[in-house]
């Protein structure tokens, strides 16, 4: 093939997105440390973008193609690419201007396979952006999430309550016990270290906190609370104004899933109903799912 032929070439991906806000909101919501690698993976369905820590705790943020006004791919396998998450983040939100809402344009690969970002819309003035990619040295872990039995161990709780509650279990060294029970129905939060700290929700008695809850017997697994914390660390701010739900789902061996639901609407889209445990209109959401391992096994199984 020709040099110019190469040069022509499609690009395996070219998107148009309307909402930088929503997108640096999304990404912030798994970014749990200041230099963060991350594992960007394109698809005709979407672009998932993954990080993970000590094979112990893995986040991603799926991004759904009706979520871009336009989306053009054109790979024959699917493209995987390593970058900088704090870059990334902080290369989209030069875009984002008070005020204005201008529609993005993102490319794979440029010229050298970077990353490449633009304003296809400003009348006055074009902002481009190069992020440089690399090969991934590893391939994402597939924690391979199966359900703990034939009924779901779940429950839904709001996100600003969630966030609080593991806010307040802090303790040096400490690890934190999720403990849930079908009677009375409840899930408790339980620190251990200098002293004990404990936190319960009890689905009875208050299902504007916890919305949802399925369990049909006891069962309790120990989490290391710097990865639990870094499943609501940085929630975005849109979720806690909107009062989204956030659901939390123990698989088998105890391994835990959190998930939350970003919008990326634009500001002025008026919004269709959002239940109360925000689980609607979900060609506007920014999916996010943390995959957190317990400390040990237990006989729970």
């Amino acid at each position: 093939m020709s040099s110019s032929a190469v040069d022509t070439e499609a690009p395996d991906l070219v998107c148009h997105f309307d909402n930088v806000q929503g997108l640096v909101d999304a990404f912030t919501a798994v970014r749990w440390k200041r230099h963060q690698d991350a594992l960007i993976e394109l698809s005709e369905h979407g672009i998932v973008l993954i990080v993970e820590e000590s094979g112990c705790l893995q986040a991603k943020v799926y991004l759904q193609r009706e979520l871009f006004i336009r989306y053009e791919y054109s790979a024959q396998a699917r493209p995987r690419f390593g970058v900088s998450l704090g870059i990334f983040v902080d290369s989209l939100n030069t875009f984002s201007v008070p005020g204005r809402l201008s529609t993005i344009e993102l490319k794979y690969p440029g010229p050298d396979m970077q990353l490449l970002l633009k304003t296809v819309d400003s009348l006055d003035a074009c902002i481009y952006a190069e992020i440089r990619t690399r090969i991934p040295d590893t391939i994402s872990w597939d924690y391979n999430f199966e359900p703990a039995g034939s009924s779901p161990l779940s429950f839904t709780v709001k996100s600003a309550a969630l966030k609080e509650a593991i806010d307040d279990l802090e303790w040096p060294g400490s690890s934190v016990l999720i403990a849930l029970q079908p009677s009375p129905p409840s899930v408790t939060f339980k620190a251990e270290g200098h002293g004990d700290l404990q936190v319960d929700f009890m689905y009875y008695a208050n299902t504007d906190l916890l919305i949802s809850f399925h369990c049909d017997r006891q069962v309790s697994y120990r989490y290391k609370y710097k990865f639990l914390r870094a499943t609501t660390s940085n929630i975005p701010s849109s979720v806690i104004r909107e009062n989204r739900g956030s659901k939390l789902t123990i698989g088998r061996g105890g391994l835990l899933k959190v998930q939350h639901l970003v919008s990326v609407a634009k500001p002025s889209t008026s919004h269709t109903h959002i239940d109360s445990a925000g689980y609607q209109q979900p060609s506007r959401i920014a999916f996010i799912e943390f995959f957190v391992k317990p400390e040990e096994d237990s006989s729970n199984d």
